[in-house]
């Protein structure tokens, strides 16, 4: 009775590495691009806690009747002033500009700009509070 080996040849082996090759060499950029996509969305989260902050901030102010009050109201009359409403102010390489927010009466928004050290930017509703 003549027993017959089993398992791979050379050749199966290896048309496999090639074919693993190539599908990493087709995959791998669309993983390195992804520095750009997790760029815009640190960006987004920054701008959303931004919003987020200052709704929050309306809404304590709201209470206390727009008086300022620690932890519960801050005067908020510009776009630049959300670092104060963010624990640990607003993180490094992010800036939002000098924008007023309309008269400067409670309750009322503005379109503010957060930008990155990129050049990337996002809008994001301001509100003014505690005036």
């Amino acid at each position: 009775m003549k027993t017959r080996q089993t398992g791979f040849t050379m050749i199966e082996l290896i048309v496999v590495i090639v074919i693993l090759g190539i599908l990493a060499a087709t995959a791998l950029p669309k993983f390195i691009d992804m520095r750009a996509e997790a760029s815009q969305a640190a960006l987004d989260g920054v701008a959303g806690a931004a919003a987020t902050a200052m709704q929050i901030n309306y809404a304590g102010c709201h209470v206390t009747n727009h008086k300022p009050v620690d932890n519960k109201c801050q005067s908020i009359s510009s776009c630049e002033q959300v670092g104060q409403l963010l624990q640990g102010d607003l993180p490094a390489g992010y800036k939002v500009d000098k924008l007023a927010i309309g008269g400067g009466k409670p309750g009322e928004t503005a379109d503010c700009t957060l930008n990155n050290q990129e050049g990337k930017s996002k809008n994001f509703i301001g509100v003014a509070a505690g005036i």
